[in-house]
Order: C-alpha cells, then sequence, then structure tokens
C-alpha cells in the first residue's frame, strides 16, 4: 500500500489539535503534516508543524506537490459566532479555501480529503428534533450557508472531478485540550475551565437551550471511522448527520455540580442565543450508523467525569 502523507489545514483549532493526535495514532507521527496560519499551542508543539495559509493557492499547490500529500484534512474556517461580526471574510475563508482544496486534490490526485461541515446548514424551518439526512436547510448564519454551500461543492466534486471527498455535519464539540474558538456551542467547553478556576460561570444562552452536542473523543473516532470505511460504503457525499448527546446549560451544570457542589452558573443570553434557537436540539443519525457503523463512546455524565479528571492537571501545568 502507498505510504500516506496526511495534511491538516487549520491544525491549531480545537478540533484540529485532538485530530492531529488521533492521526498519529493511525499513521505515525513523522507522516502528518500540521499547518496553520499562527504558531501551535503546546498540544502541537511536539508535531511537524509549518505556516500555511489557505488562501494562498499557489503557496497551497506548492506545499501539496513538494510533500507529496495524500490525504487533507481541511478545517481551517471562521465560525458561527464569530463570523457573524465579519461575514464577508467568512464567507472568503469558509468558501474559497474548501475550492482552493478540492482543486488541489483534482490537480495532484489526492486520494482523499476531509472537510467538516456543521448542524448549522439547518435553519429555523427545520424539523428541530431528530433532524434527519436530507430535510429543510435554510441556515440563518453566514456560518451556516456557507458549510451548505461547501456541502454542494463536496458533493459535485465527487460527481464530476472524481474527488473522494467525506463529510461530517459536526454538532457542538466539546474537549479541554485548547480554548474555545468562537462558536455557539463553545459555552460547553469554556464551562468547565470557569467552574475550575473560578466556580462560577455566566452563560450566554438560556438555561433549556437544548442542542446536540459530542465529546471531542468522539469527534475524533467519527472522523478516522469515515475516513477509514471503504468508499463504496459511503453513500453520501455531501455530509453525514452524527450525534452523541443532546443537553442544556442547565444540566451540563447539575452534572459540574456533582463533582464541583459550590460551582455557581448564571444566565444572561446575547445574540447567540438567537443562532442556537435555529438549530436542531437533537440529530437523526441513522445513516452513518447504518453505512460505516457509527456509534458513540460517551454521554453527558461520563464526559464530565473524563473532562474533570484531566483537566486540572493541564491547567496546573499552565500555571
Amino acid at each position: 500500500m502507498k505510504k500516506q502523507k496526511i495534511l491538516v489545514i487549520g491544525a491549531g483549532g480545537q478540533l484540529g489539535t485532538e485530530l492531529v493526535q488521533g492521526l498519529w495514532k493511525v499513521y505515525g507521527q513523522e507522516n502528518v503534516i500540521a499547518t496553520d496560519i499562527k504558531d501551535p499551542q503546546e498540544v502541537l508543539a511536539q508535531a511537524r508543524f509549518e505556516i500555511l495559509d489557505v488562501l494562498k493557492q499557489k503557496q497551497l499547490f506548492e506545499f501539496i506537490k513538494k510533500n507529496e500529500i495524500t490525504q487533507i484534512y481541511h478545517l481551517a474556517a471562521v465560525l458561527s459566532a464569530t463570523g457573524e461580526k465579519n461575514p464577508k471574510f467568512a464567507w472568503h475563508l469558509n468558501m474559497d479555501g474548501l475550492i482552493h482544496v478540492l482543486d488541489a486534490a483534482v490537480e495532484f490526485k489526492v486520494e482523499k480529503v476531509y472537510w467538516p461541515s456543521s448542524i448549522a446548514v439547518f435553519g429555523p424551518t427545520t424539523p428541530r428534533h431528530q433532524t434527519p439526512q436530507h430535510t429543510v436547510m435554510e441556515p440563518s448564519t453566514i456560518y451556516g450557508i456557507s458549510k451548505l454551500a461547501g456541502e454542494r461543492w463536496c458533493a459535485w466534486y465527487h460527481r464530476n472531478k472524481g474527488v473522494d471527498v467525506r463529510s461530517l455535519r459536526y454538532p457542538g464539540l466539546i474537549g479541554y485540550k485548547s480554548k474555545p474558538g468562537g462558536g455557539t456551542t463553545d459555552y460547553a467547553v469554556d464551562i468547565f475551565f470557569k467552574a475550575l478556576t473560578e466556580k462560577r460561570y455566566e452563560c450566554f444562552l438560556r438555561p433549556d437551550a437544548y442542542l446536540p452536542m459530542m465529546y471531542m473523543e468522539d469527534a475524533v473516532k467519527a472522523t478516522l471511522d469515515l475516513m477509514e470505511a471503504p468508499a463504496e460504503k459511503i453513500t453520501v457525499r455531501a455530509a453525514y448527520n452524527i450525534s452523541a448527546m443532546s443537553f442544556c446549560p442547565q444540566e451540563l451544570a447539575s452534572e459540574i455540580k456533582k463533582h464541583i457542589p459550590d460551582f455557581e452558573i448564571a444566565y444572561n443570553p446575547d445574540y447567540r442565543q438567537a443562532i442556537a434557537d435555529s438549530w436542531p436540539a437533537s440529530i437523526n443519525d441513522t445513516q452513518a450508523r447504518q453505512d460505516w457503523g457509527w456509534q458513540p463512546q460517551y454521554n453527558l455524565a461520563r464526559m464530565t467525569e473524563d473532562i474533570l479528571h484531566h483537566l486540572p492537571r493541564l491547567l496546573a501545568e499552565k500555571v
């Protein structure tokens, strides 16, 4: 089998930080090149790391050719809440970056491309509970609009150019190895940092704002499982629905209080509440389970216990 050379674009983000480590276990650290537009955080300091801007197409093409890249994980994006503050740049990065990667895959016959979509592709007219794989999609954020357009580009490049591109519609992703990156579901990351350092958190969503969520361990597993699945098993070339659990801020706070009894939470909903209201409360991911055997490993209780076990040591190392 041909030796794999993996390129991760946008590796410094919340997902990229942990996905790179998952890829090391599969392909070996020497075969994974992590890239971003700024120097890496501590976790990726030991990685093979280079500065790369996906918007600079010539630089991207030269990089892929020089390093004989066989797989690309393209994660660079402006997220939902941040995108609403600078919508034209969000569209520019999220769209042009993807098209540069897909064109590179055609030019250099890259074996596989991974690009993440999101539950942000859905909107207020989408069924909120057990949102199906194929349904009404009228996103209300620039992030969601760009992700929906990106899904269609991926399907088009697969159908017309033969690119083996694969995608997941991630729910809110929760991890502790890097700080939040500007997403509407990031309260569920920040709350753990504040619970341990300040014993208090002010939430920008309502206490009853249910959203689909996934622990980062499961997100990495889902991504690698999808990419390792035989091509003939992949029936969805836009993006698969994927889910693990749904909860609201009040339920998460209650779970944290089981471990930190004096933790307090206050609620001060802002513009992000309207974004959350436009998204599903739960996701039907039957297609992913049937096609390539997706099965989550973490529920709310297990995730909370795992984060509160590992995060204190990480925080102590940074002091």
